[in-house]
């Protein structure tokens, strides 16, 4: 528990101010606490004719003697008071006392509470600002092994967690202590022999109280799997809606999200459980506790030349009681950060993770090609499977290259390792014989323009979706943008033009406008390096020919990995090569190719026939 707390109290370090003003806000609010009850003790001397009369002025003799001068000197004043102006005086000064105090007890209260929300809210943004940085950080890799929306719920659900449970308890964990060690001060110094005896029951409530939570931070860290599961599950629905309607799966679909909500139903019930039972758990045995403590002090104040005063023990319990909210407090607290842990781990595995794709202390900028990209023997596996195997291939600069093959060659995933989402096994990339490792990502990611099949919207303006590729781009830049992509024409039939919101995901545009779109983003970009991943597969013919023209103007003078399905539209490619199971199988111009018995020309006969 030690270990998280320290992990999130990391991201309290650019709040330290609010903290220590929170601090002695706390200290303030407990001091004027004790004294809220301690001023009631000579009001109950003089209610019921008890307190003492002292008619001397007391003289400050030291530390040790603190106590007995401040009694002296609140008793010398009453006792004048009574005597000059009656009783009922000394009784309304009491009670004008009490108001100031109580006045200030939840003024520092509020100013306590008022710089903990700076503190609480500037750390629940930087735990979010550097998850979504992380989450951005990390490699490809990560996302085919864990799910979005265990990732959402991390994000969202855990964060909630961990500010609702933990950040909110650093409250008390910084009150309740000195409210604690204010009260016990102030009872000793009432009656040291009743606080020792109090001392033995405290422990004894604290050790049944911490025993019920035993399996609180285990049942909650299921609660917290099970809402990513929860959330994975909604966003694979969302995503698959067509699916789902077009083969009548909705209610097979229904009862694995039901299955879902009931196990975190079932978790959940368990939790609250063990949760509603800390606070009348701990209520009854504080009474207890109370009670134990009255019947001992009662037979001090009857015992025979007792020091201890009927008010003073009053007071006392008065103390004592307040004390008792204290420990609760810091038992929830308990019951809380146990909880909460839960989902702190959760986060921290995400914030801790290490990229193993990462720049080296000395990588090099480039921002240009000056020779050609050199794919060394390499080979790549994803896991056990060697995907690519002893690749080797070189693209001069200003030559297209195409990669042709089926489903599973490994086309797609030569642009994964040029663009170092993924890094080789053996062998090495090379740009002007320089190791790609050797260059820093973003200089290297600032050469290339990248052309999916999928086409990468967001929902933002037409505008803001081109401009993504360059910072500060004009209007005039990305209106030129737009036009060499063919998109300028339907561009400006949109409602708004370029300004026009083209929903989530592009799904206001049909498909060759999205990709259009995308390769407009690419030519902004102005890149010396394309990798063009079947940009034109999922277009219909007429989409096809305005795209493939666009394409064709964004490759002129520039090196280009072309990824194809369809093999019409990289005839004109200066190199062709024919992959299997990760391995080049031939290469050549179209021409040369279509010579060739090994199997391009079978594939290009086929998709003709087709």
């Amino acid at each position: 528990m030690n270990n998280i707390l320290g992990k999130i109290l990391r991201f309290a370090k650019p709040y330290k101010l609010y903290g220590i003003l929170n601090i002695i806000s706390n200290v303030l609010y407990a001091f004027f606490n004790v004294l809220s009850i301690i001023i009631f003790i000579p009001t109950l001397g003089i209610l019921f004719d008890k307190q003492e009369e002292v008619y001397t002025k007391p003289v400050y003799e030291g530390f040790s003697n603190l106590k007995t001068y401040g009694e002296d000197s609140l008793n010398y004043f009453l006792t004048e008071k009574v005597s000059a102006d009656g009783p009922m005086a000394a009784l309304a000064f009491i009670c004008i006392a009490s108001i100031v105090i109580f006045f200030l007890k939840n003024l520092f209260r509020y100013a306590a509470m008022y710089f903990l929300a700076f503190m609480r809210t500037g750390m629940v943004k930087d735990i979010q600002d550097e998850l979504y940085h992380k989450t951005v950080d990390l490699p490809i890799s990560f996302f085919s092994e864990k799910r979005k929306g265990d990732l959402l719920a991390r994000m969202t659900s855990d964060v909630k967690e961990v500010e609702g449970s933990i950040i909110n308890s650093l409250e008390a964990l910084v009150r309740e202590p000195i409210t604690i060690v204010i009260v016990l001060v102030s009872m000793l110094l009432i009656s040291a022999q009743l606080t020792l005896f109090v001392f033995l029951f405290l422990p004894i409530a604290g050790f049944l109280i911490s025993a019920v939570g035993k399996r609180l931070k285990a049942q909650s860290a299921e609660a917290q799997k099970e809402t990513g599961t929860f959330l994975s599950f909604l966003e694979e629905t969302l995503s698959g809606l067509k699916v789902i309607k077009g083969f009548n799966a909705e209610a097979k679909l229904a009862q694995k999200f039901t299955d879902s909500t009931l196990r975190f139903k079932n978790i959940m019930t368990a939790v609250l459980h063990r949760k509603g039972l800390a606070s009348p758990f701990s209520e009854f045995l504080g009474v207890a506790v109370v009670i134990t403590v009255l019947w001992y002090g009662g037979s001090l104040v009857f015992a025979e030349g007792s020091t201890l005063k009927p008010q003073d023990f009053m007071g006392y319990i008065g103390l004592f009681y307040t004390i008792i909210n204290p420990v609760k407090a810091i038992t929830t607290v308990n019951y809380n950060i146990k909880k909460g842990n839960a989902a702190a781990e959760r986060i921290f595995e995400i914030l801790e993770l290490k990229n193993p794709i990462v720049d080296k202390p000395d990588a090099k900028q480039l921002d240009t090609i000056e020779d050609a990209i050199a794919f060394e023997n390499i080979s790549f596996k994803y896991e056990d499977d060697w995907v690519i195997k002893d690749f080797h291939l070189k693209v001069n600069k200003g030559h297209t290259v195409a990669l042709v093959g089926q489903s599973g060659s490994g086309k797609s995933t030569i642009a994964n390792l040029i663009t170092r989402f993924y890094d080789v096994n053996e062998g090495q990339i090379t740009i002007d014989g320089i190791d790609i490792k050797d260059i820093s990502k973003k200089s290297l990611r600032g050469m290339m323009g990248l052309v999916t099949q999928d086409s990468i919207l967001f929902n933002d303006s037409v505008k803001n979706n081109i401009a993504l590729s360059k910072d500060n781009a004009t209007d005039e830049e990305i209106m030129e943008a737009a036009k060499i992509a063919n998109a300028h024409d339907f561009i400006m039939e949109l409602p708004n033009g370029y300004e026009t919101n083209i929903g989530d995901g592009g799904n206001k545009l049909s498909g060759g406008q999205k990709q259009r779109l995308s390769i407009a983003r690419a030519v902004l970009k102005n890149p010396p390096i394309m990798i063009l991943d079947e940009a034109t597969s999922a277009l219909d013919t007429e989409s096809e020919r305005l795209v493939q023209d666009a394409l064709e103007k964004m490759m002129q003078n520039r090196t280009s990995i072309v990824i194809a399905h369809r093999l019409s539209t990289i005839q004109n490619a200066d190199s062709i090569v024919l992959m299997k199971q990760g391995e080049i199988v031939e290469q050549g111009t179209h021409e040369e190719l279509m010579q060739s018995k090994k199997g391009y020309k079978k594939l290009v006969e086929l998709q003709t026939l087709a």
